[in-house]
């Protein structure tokens, strides 16, 4: 009886770690589509003129149509400072992207956009935020299509 317990006891403890691991997997390859907010002097591009303000609270505003389940391409077409319609094959680490199929490694992306994209299910939309190191252009707002 004793015994019983401790096997019940256990696999309450560990079952939600299993499990937890077991969500991590990564894909070895997902296709996302992303809305780029960036701020003036965060990209190479003249036409960006917002502040760091203004842009965190256009891409948390974003991200919340987005997550509300609003119409992502059109979101894309309307507010992206990446060229529309920022749909990226990315291949995970170890993989070899395959040029015909026109992939990127998640290694030549920033670190936060392959993180968030890989960390998605299908259908699912992340957001990466500015950090300088890991997300230097701006926010992502990121959905996974595949």
């Amino acid at each position: 009886m004793r015994t019983l317990a401790v096997l019940a006891l256990l696999s309450l403890v560990f079952l939600p770690v299993l499990a937890a691991v077991q969500d991590r997997i990564e894909p070895d390859r997902v296709t996302v589509q992303h809305i780029l907010i960036a701020f003036k002097g965060s990209v190479p591009d003249p036409k960006v003129t917002r502040s760091y303000a203004d842009a965190e609270r256009l891409a948390l505003k974003i991200f919340e149509k987005a997550k509300a389940g609003e119409d992502f391409d059109a979101m894309v077409k309307s507010y992206t400072n990446d060229s529309y319609p920022g749909i990226y094959k990315l291949t995970n680490r170890d993989v070899t992207p395959d040029p015909a199929g026109k992939e990127f490694s998640r290694a030549k992306m920033v670190q936060a956009f392959g993180d968030v994209s890989f960390g998605l299910e299908v259908g699912g939309v992340g957001l990466a935020v500015f950090d300088s190191a890991t997300s230097k252009f701006g926010w992502h707002i990121i959905k996974r299509l595949e």
